[in-house]
C-alpha cells in the first residue's frame, strides 16, 4: 500500500472516530437533560402534554413523574439506534393519576402506581378496615386487570383527639411486579359523621 493510500486511510479512520465520539456526546447531553428535575415540557416543547396549574396537587406529581419515564423512553430509543444497549435499566413502574373517587382515602405515591380500577380496590379495602375500627384489622385485595399487583390496608392504631375526633393510623401496603410500596397515613372522622378521611 502506498504512503498516499496509508494516510488517506488514517485520515478516514480518524474521522470515524471524531463522528462517533459526537454522537456520543449529543446521546449523552439529552440523557443527561432526562435526568434533570426540569419539567419536561421544558426540555421536548410541545411533544409532551402540558399540565394546567389548576390540576390538584396529587394529580400534578403523577403527571411529572409520567413525563419523566416518557422523556426516559423517548431517550432509551435514540440510545438504542446508536448504542444498542445503553438503555439498560433506565425503564419504572408506569405512572397513574388517582382519580376522584379515592380522593380523601389513598395517598398519591399509592395511587399513582395503580390504575383507576385497582386505585378503587385499594380504596374499598381502606373503607373496610375503618368500618370495623379495630386496631390490626387488614383487608387484602388483588388486582382484576393486571398481574402481579397487590395490596392490603392495615389498621395499625386508634386515637381519639381532644376535638371530639376519632382518628386511626392505616398502613397501605402495594405490591407492583415485585416491588413494595408501604405508606403510613392518618384518617379522621369529624364527630356525627360516618366517613374517615386522610387528615392534612
Amino acid at each position: 500500500m502506498s504512503t498516499k493510500a496509508k494516510s488517506e486511510q488514517s485520515n478516514t479512520y480518524i474521522k470515524n472516530l471524531l463522528h462517533s465520539a459526537l454522537t456520543a456526546g449529543i446521546i449523552l447531553s439529552v440523557a443527561s437533560a432526562m435526568a434533570s428535575p426540569a419539567p419536561a415540557t421544558a426540555q421536548f416543547g410541545g411533544l409532551l402534554k402540558k399540565k394546567s396549574s389548576s390540576e390538584p396537587a396529587e394529580s400534578t406529581r403523577c403527571n411529572e413523574s409520567a413525563g419523566a419515564s416518557a422523556g426516559r423512553s423517548i431517550v432509551g430509543g435514540m440510545l438504542r439506534n446508536f448504542a444498542g444497549r445503553a438503555t439498560r435499566g433506565m425503564g419504572g413502574i408506569a405512572q397513574f393519576i388517582p382519580s376522584d373517587a379515592v380522593a380523601g382515602i389513598l395517598t398519591d405515591a399509592i395511587a399513582c402506581k395503580l390504575d383507576p380500577k385497582e386505585q378503587q380496590q385499594a380504596a374499598d379495602a381502606t373503607l373496610e378496615v375503618t368500618r370495623s375500627e379495630e386496631t390490626g384489622a387488614t383487608a387484602e385485595w388483588t388486582s382484576e386487570t393486571r398481574e402481579n399487583v397487590s395490596g392490603r390496608s392495615t389498621v395499625t392504631d386508634r386515637t381519639a383527639l381532644a376535638d371530639g375526633r376519632s382518628c386511626m393510623d392505616i398502613t397501605d401496603v402495594i405490591i407492583v411486579d415485585g416491588e413494595e410500596t408501604s405508606i403510613s397515613k392518618r384518617m379522621c372522622r369529624n364527630p356525627g359523621e360516618t366517613r374517615y378521611s386522610i387528615l392534612v
